[in-house]
């Protein structure tokens, strides 16, 4: 079965975020690291690591917002039949995608006012509103991949269920 692009698309975006987890996780590392051991610090480890922190938050959302593997409560729906699942799925996707929209939205606002403001860090006085505007593209894309599942949900409901989620996990032959 041949992936088709918006899947790749989709998977691109998990892989983004990731590769910001393994970032995150390496500056904590060596910052500790090098604090205990060898008594230096990194300039501007804190408030890079607490940037590039909004940064894995924001893309971490939009892995999480495709898929629907984010924390859910479905007392309601488990109880109910197919049709009134599906009707509760759109229904909450819509909610989603409105409030990570608003979100978006705001969030890009605060790059402007950063970028306006010119906010720098600490010790080596970088501007912030780089990292500010890469926390906006993670934004951007759980938009886009909330739209993806909106529409995947009401109009392609067949590629939203686990035995399509699997056969396009498996390795083409």
């Amino acid at each position: 079965m041949k992936r088709i692009y918006m899947d790749r698309f989709i998977d691109s975006i998990e892989w983004v975020a990731a590769a910001f987890v393994g970032i995150v996780a390496a500056n904590i590392f060596v910052a500790v690291l090098l604090r205990n051991l060898f008594s230096y610090s990194i300039p501007d480890s804190y408030d890079i690591g607490r940037l590039m922190l909004g940064i894995l938050i924001f893309w971490g959302i939009a892995a999480t917002s495709y898929r629907g593997t984010h924390i859910t409560v479905d007392l309601v729906w488990g109880n109910v039949g197919p049709r009134y699942q599906r009707m509760i799925d759109v229904f909450a996707t819509l909610v989603l995608l409105f409030v990570v929209t608003v979100q978006t939205y705001t969030l890009f606002d605060k790059v402007m006012t950063t970028r306006t403001d010119n906010v720098l860090t600490f010790d080596l006085r970088l501007p912030t509103w780089p990292f500010f505007f890469v926390a906006w593209m993670g934004d951007v894309s759980a938009v886009l991949l909330i739209a993806i599942r909106t529409y995947r949900l009401v109009f392609r409901p067949e590629l939203m269920t686990d035995k399509a989620i699997e056969q396009q996990i498996k390795p083409v032959e």
